[in-house]
């Protein structure tokens, strides 16, 4: 692996890791804008991307498996003991338990490929990077989920690999991508020698409970963090181009995530996956773990995969709304109206205050209680103009990620 001095700025937080450059190959062909970068100077609070690593065959429907909290855990989970290299058992329910269940089902993701950057006099040019993102087993298909930011790299032309927890690699392609959510889903030569993870349902996860963290900080695989769940239904946004921005509906924890941890799994004691990490809050002065993390619910992340899978692509609903905040929480002030929230009643300079009994304090707020629903759902909307309240209903469009 070829490194050179790394740039003076730091890459975004969802950058490959360790962050390296490669000269790129003459000629360099022209790309689009190049990346922003400016929040890492910032010293308030801001949410970054997480991780570091697309297009190819759709295949065979994977069955992603989802289970409600009363499921019966295992009596007893065998764990090896590093150290000693003697088998031992721990209890279900315990944290050990827990990191041995999902350990085969947890890979680390190497990719090599292209990011824009600014040239000296601030053309647009293109570099090689190298890194390192996380991902889960969905079947013995081959099929793996990980986060858009993970692989975007490697969409044109670049390569993707696999290494599982028992020390093997496969090489991958990109079956699709969706910066919408976030998400991406790879692909490895099927095998029965593939463990797919257990995706329990999201819907069911409470505040202050314990969830594990697997994936590979720093490129070191095969780490697990214990913490909570902090909080739940958390609007965060994990892009930084204004063309792929992305909000998720998080899930909040405390359990330390890191560079490389993207697209690893968060887990429950059972060891089912309850979200995809993908993001951490930071500030001007760290750029890693702080407390602050935040994962994609599990619920999302296998609709949006099975979706890809099937299709290559994943839809969204869409309100039909420009917005921006209102700077005070009170809702999600509308710029510019068309298709279904044209059709509802709404119009410029209202004020969107709830989707579908979800309430709205946000831009980022609006965008996730959208996406609670289906393209070709009706729901409710209420808004304020001229400090009247005001109630329609609308149907949501469908859309695709750019």
């Amino acid at each position: 692996m070829t490194t050179t001095t790394p740039p003076t700025t730091p890459p975004p937080y969802g950058g490959p890791w360790p962050p390296q450059q490669v000269p790129p190959a003459p000629p360099a062909a022209p790309v689009a804008a190049p990346v922003a970068m400016q929040r890492w100077r910032r010293r308030t609070t801001a949410l970054l991307l997480a991780g570091a690593l697309g297009a190819g065959a759709t295949g065979a429907g994977v069955t992603l498996l989802a289970t409600g909290g009363d499921d019966p855990a295992p009596a007893a989970t065998t764990v090896i003991s590093r150290a000693g290299g003697a088998a031992t058992t721990a209890p279900a329910g315990s944290a050990e338990a827990a990191a041995a269940t999902i350990a085969p089902s947890v890979v680390t993701i190497s990719v090599t490929g292209r990011e824009a950057v600014a040239g000296p006099f601030g053309q647009a040019s293109s570099r090689t990077v190298q890194g390192t993102g996380s991902g889960v087993v969905l079947s013995t298909d081959g099929y793996v989920v990980t986060n858009n930011h993970v692989v975007a790299p490697a969409v044109d032309g670049g390569t993707v690999v696999v290494r599982f927890s028992d020390g093997r690699e496969a090489p991958a392609e990109v079956v699709g991508t969706d910066p919408t959510s976030d998400l991406a889903v790879v692909r490895v030569a099927p095998s029965d020698d593939l463990v797919a993870a257990v995706f329990a349902d999201s819907d069911e996860l409470a505040v202050g409970q314990s969830v594990l963290a697997v994936g590979a900080p720093l490129g070191l695989s095969n780490t697990v963090t214990e913490g909570i769940v902090s909080t739940l239904g958390r609007p965060v946004r994990t892009g930084e181009d204004a063309g792929e921005q992305s909000v998720i509906d998080a899930v909040q924890t405390d359990a330390a995530i890191d560079p490389g941890n993207s697209g690893g799994a968060l887990v429950d004691l059972q060891g089912r996956v309850v979200g995809i990490n993908s993001a951490i809050a930071t500030t001007g002065d760290s750029t890693g773990n702080v407390g602050v993390g935040f994962s994609i619910p599990s619920n999302d992340a296998t609709e949006v995969a099975q979706e890809i899978i099937d299709t290559g692509a994943a839809t969204h609903p869409q309100l039909g709304v420009q917005v921006a905040d209102t700077g005070d929480g009170r809702g999600a002030a509308v710029a510019a109206v068309s298709g279904p929230a044209a059709a509802a009643g709404l119009a410029e300079g209202d004020v969107i205050t709830s989707v579908g009994g979800r309430a709205v304090t946000g831009a980022d707020g609006l965008v996730v209680a959208v996406r609670d629903h289906e393209p070709g759902d009706e729901v409710e909307v209420v808004w304020e103009r001229g400090g009247a309240e005001q109630r329609g209903t609308a149907t949501l469009a469908a859309a695709t990620a750019d």
